[in-house]
């Protein structure tokens, strides 16, 4: 079975079969500039890199090519500054810190409130702003200051920076509740990621950190992730945090039913939607909820076993004022109690 191709030019696709490649060539609609993507490819690549036996002669150039949905979106090229180049090392097993380290010169961004520890050399720097930029003016930073409320964070970014001649120096931010940082390089997943509202933790500076509104009624209702999503882009290290372990899911076409609050992120390939929960009695005795989130299309997406809502409400179900034990043998104040009567 011939392998299907998707080509991109000027953020346009189009979807074609392996064997219509040598025609697309000698057309002039397959150039060796041509960006190429195919399922199990990782980011856009020139056809001539991807497929280099096609080039024998140099083709005339290829026009533009209408398009349609599928893979990753056609990289946008040059309107975000390369980032910086870090490296990391992640720290722990269930309540994890990722380690940082920078050359002199290179700069990490966070959430206000996100440092763990940081070494001599290291200054840090809170500004206005998403991250995609070293510096900016004032209105340039005004023009973040409403996407920063909608998602709910902190109207302001932290930039650490290596301020020293020589060495390395490391910093460190840590997980805010239990379960797993997750590394990312944005060019290997087409320049740009979809995540829930509270996942990110650090990124390299460069990373573009804005908003994505989720633009159907009933899956913002419904759907577990709100109307307001994260949206990542860039080229560099981002790094992403969810609750209990964390399944990364490969989509070629397919469709993905997950209980609704349990995605952390996704390529910008994948729809993301609502259904309902089977018939009546399963919607109220099936102990699954009234939806189902369904994800569908090309690319990756990565799934928590236990979101941080999930976890409060176990918390709070079981916390004396909502009707828990208070002098249990496993709750924590019969445990202090104890302590207390010298038990």
């Amino acid at each position: 079975m011939s392998k299907w191709y998707y080509l991109g030019k000027q953020n346009q696709q189009l979807q074609t079969v392996q064997t219509e490649l040598p025609a697309l060539v000698k057309r002039g609609e397959l150039s060796p500039a041509t960006l190429v993507w195919t399922p199990g490819m990782g980011p856009w690549t020139p056809a001539s890199e991807a497929l280099p036996a096609l080039f024998q002669s140099t083709p005339p150039p290829a026009p533009a090519s209408s398009g349609f949905g599928g893979p990753p979106p056609v990289p946008q090229g040059g309107n975000l500054p390369r980032a910086h180049e870090i490296d990391y090392e992640i720290i722990g097993d269930d309540l994890q810190i990722v380690e940082i380290e920078l050359d002199p010169g290179e700069t990490v961004i966070a959430e206000a409130g996100g440092m763990n520890y940081m070494e001599d050399d290291i200054q840090f720097e809170t500004r206005m702003g998403d991250g995609s930029q070293p510096g900016g003016g004032f209105m340039s930073a005004l023009k973040n200051i409403g996407k920063r409320m909608l998602t709910g964070e902190s109207l302001f970014m932290t930039h650490f920076t290596h301020r020293g001649n020589t060495g390395k120096r490391r910093v460190a931010f840590a997980a805010p509740y239990p379960g797993k940082i997750i590394p990312m390089r944005l060019s290997e997943l087409g320049g740009e990621i979809i995540c829930e509202k509270d996942a990110f933790l650090c990124a390299a500076l460069g990373t573009e950190v804005g908003i994505a509104f989720n633009r159907k009624l009933g899956t913002g209702f419904f759907g577990g992730e709100g109307f307001i999503l994260q949206r990542l882009r860039g080229d560099g290290l981002v790094f992403v945090h969810a609750g209990g372990t964390i399944v990364k899911k490969e989509l070629r076409g397919g469709t993905l039913r997950v209980d609704t609050g349990c995605l952390v992120a996704m390529t910008s390939g994948i729809n993301y939607d609502i259904q309902r929960a089977g018939n009546l009695k399963s919607m109220v005795f099936g102990g699954e909820g009234l939806f189902l989130a369904t994800l569908s299309g090309h690319g990756t997406v990565w799934l928590q076993s236990l979101p941080f809502s999930r976890l409060a409400d176990r918390i709070l179900a079981n916390a004396p004022s909502a009707g828990g034990s208070s002098t249990g043998e496993g709750s924590v104040l019969g445990g202090l109690g104890r302590m207390l009567d010298g038990k």
